[in-house]
């Protein structure tokens, strides 16, 4: 097998993050790999905002993997400044073989690397297989999310 690296998203890698993200039950009701327009709106929002962190799993010029990393400076926790990790996926052909724990791996490498203190993740509820990976990923079912549809 080939090695695959993780390197920040470009343009062109937009189709294939957006196929990975309407590829399960939940994101094949949210996302819209027709019109890529939103998302390319989106990639030029993210690209400039350097607290912002889109990368891609690469093997041979493939996207096989992404997430978004998110880096949040605060006042709580005595001014800690945290990262969420958001919009894991892997294809469907790489599944099982450890590229998603490499990818949590890198963006906790990241995170430290921007001294963030704390790391934080959500997770559907029924998701319930990604629940025990992130758990099995030293990640700790701690608090209960909300959100209002806007």
């Amino acid at each position: 097998m080939t090695y695959v690296g993780i390197r920040p998203a470009v343009r062109d890698d937009i189709p294939a993050i957006v196929a990975m993200l309407a590829d399960d039950a939940l994101g094949a009701t949210r996302e819209s790999p027709d019109d890529l327009s939103p998302y390319q709106s989106a990639y030029e929002r993210l690209r400039s905002d350097p607290n912002q962190l889109l990368v891609v799993a690469d093997r041979d010029g493939e996207v096989v993997g992404t997430l978004q990393l998110t880096i949040i400076p605060g006042l709580s926790r005595k001014g800690a400044t945290r990262s969420t990790i958001e919009g894991v996926r892997v294809h469907s052909s790489e599944r099982g073989q450890g590229l998603g724990a490499r990818l949590i791996e890198w963006a906790i490498d990241e995170s430290r690397r921007r001294n963030c203190q704390l790391v934080q993740l959500t997770s559907d509820l029924t998701r319930p297989d990604a629940h025990r990976f992130y758990e099995r990923l030293g990640f700790t079912g701690s608090h209960v999310g909300f959100k209002l549809q806007l």
